[in-house]
């Protein structure tokens, strides 16, 4: 999204490290009062010669603003799929989010504000899902017994 909004707003092709770098950097899921600003490089479509310009982080909101409404929509989507007693739990203790983009700047605040329940950044956010893996992996046998019981 961020690589596509550079080229559509400035005719300036980025790649994903520098796309990455100003979700990083200026990203944010709610418009800040006071804006951050990154410069970065890239290559102009017309000329085709490398070339600087500068991104604020309201257009950064504006940009990932879609896949960020996906996100909120499959969230509601799992809450309600989800079992009454443990939807009572998830309004008592929130929930709790892991990988990349949980580090958005904000994004709990926007996940709080469109579904009323609080969300808060895992410790170790980028690792939760390989320890998580080596932790299935040491348990295999467990595991394994009790997909085949629900069998």
């Amino acid at each position: 999204a961020i690589i596509d909004y550079v080229k559509k707003s400035r005719n300036l092709s980025i790649g994903e490290k520098t796309a990455e770098e100003i979700k990083i950097t200026v990203g944010s899921a709610l418009p800040l009062e006071e804006e951050l600003t990154m410069e970065i490089k890239g290559r102009d479509m017309v000329s085709g010669l490398p070339r600087t310009t500068e991104v604020r982080s309201n257009e950064i909101v504006k940009a990932i603003g879609k896949e960020l409404r996906e996100m909120i929509k499959a969230i509601k989507d799992v809450f309600q799929n989800t079992p009454p007693e443990l939807a009572a739990d998830i309004i008592d203790g929130g929930i709790i989010m892991t990988g990349g983009t949980s580090q958005l700047r904000n994004f709990p605040e926007l996940i709080r504000r469109r579904t009323g329940v609080k969300a808060q950044v895992a410790d170790q956010a980028l690792f939760c899902v390989a320890k998580g893996t080596g932790v299935a992996l040491e348990h295999l046998d467990v595991y394994k017994r009790a997909v085949l019981a629900k069998k």
